[in-house]
């Protein structure tokens, strides 16, 4: 995240507000602005594995 220049607040911000599709296995993916958020979600807590730049 940092080395992309995106911070917490956004990635949060995306969970929260950005369009959503699964990806397999158990991941969700979230399109917002220009960058995407792949985490997965256990019980209540998101555990955040990467985000990158839409292109």
């Amino acid at each position: 995240m940092v080395a992309r220049g995106i911070d917490e607040s956004l990635v949060a911000e995306a969970i929260k507000r950005g369009s959503k599709y699964l990806q397999k296995p158990d991941k969700i993916v979230t399109d917002y602005r220009y960058f995407s958020v792949i985490y997965k979600k256990v019980w209540e807590d998101c555990f955040v594995i990467t985000v990158k730049p839409r292109w």
